[in-house]
């Protein structure tokens, strides 16, 4: 089964009521997950400033297997504390929901595009690889998704995240959004599930199979408010799926 993991339990999975990592067990996580042979790590804030930043700046130059990303608010301020770090890859949220844009940036639509636009620019310009997150976007009209993507691709952006911030997805859902955004523009998918209803696993296995080919996870599935993607549980099921599939006991899937 080709997917490549993405681990965030030192991003969202540190959102755990009661979970506060110090920059020392931020590091000897980062080492332990390596060894899982995950793709990318997301390892913290930088913006958060104090230990947050040094335990990201650390990661960083532990050189690991996994590619280190330092995850940023659509904010050039921000960027610039990821820029000090030094990551593998600047990743870039984008509220992208008219709930978010309205009631959380009190902004515009149009306003959104022009600061993301500018946020990737920026990024791209001082030489990292870039990828863009779509926060909310269970919620979103689908064709500003779209339209985001292809805009933001333009630029030199290969890879986007679709995220379930709130944990509303269900896997049929899941599978056609995933499945039309690659249609639509090409791009590389990366789904980011919570588990407010227990479906964060099976969500990110529906995305898989419309066509995402990155899988954000943490270990536990710790993460704020009921968790994220857990790490084995994924694994475990995707194994089983490939068991059965080559022995034929599975004919189709959704």
């Amino acid at each position: 089964m080709d997917y490549r993991i993405v681990d965030t339990t030192l991003r969202d999975g540190e959102q755990t009521p009661g979970i506060a990592l110090s920059r020392d067990k931020k590091c000897y996580l980062a080492r332990q997950i390596d060894e899982l042979g995950v793709y990318q790590i997301e390892a913290g804030i930088p913006a958060m400033g104090g230990d947050e930043k040094e335990a990201v700046n650390e990661i960083a130059n532990m050189r690991l297997n996994a590619k280190i990303s330092a995850w940023n608010r659509m904010c050039i301020r921000d960027i610039t504390h990821s820029v000090d770090c030094n990551p593998d890859i600047i990743h870039i949220s984008v509220p992208i929901s008219e709930i978010q844009i309205k009631h959380k940036l009190k902004r515009d639509i149009k306003w959104v595009y022009r600061n993301m636009l500018e946020c990737v620019n920026y990024s791209l310009s001082m030489g990292f690889e870039t990828t863009v997150g779509f926060e909310d976007a269970s919620r979103a009209d689908i064709h500003n998704i779209i339209s985001f993507t292809k805009a933001v691709m333009a630029l030199g952006v290969k890879r986007i995240r679709y995220a379930d911030t709130v944990g509303i997805l269900t896997p049929q859902k899941a599978i056609h959004a995933i499945r039309r955004i690659k249609e639509r523009t090409l791009a590389d998918i990366e789904i980011h599930a919570h588990n407010d209803f227990g479906m964060a696993v099976a969500n990110s296995r529906a995305a898989f199979f419309g066509g995402a080919q990155y899988v954000n996870t943490t270990l536990d599935g710790i993460g704020e408010r009921s968790g994220n993607c857990d790490y084995s549980g994924f694994n475990n099921l995707m194994n089983k799926f490939s068991y059965c599939a080559s022995n034929k006991l599975i004919t189709s899937s959704f």
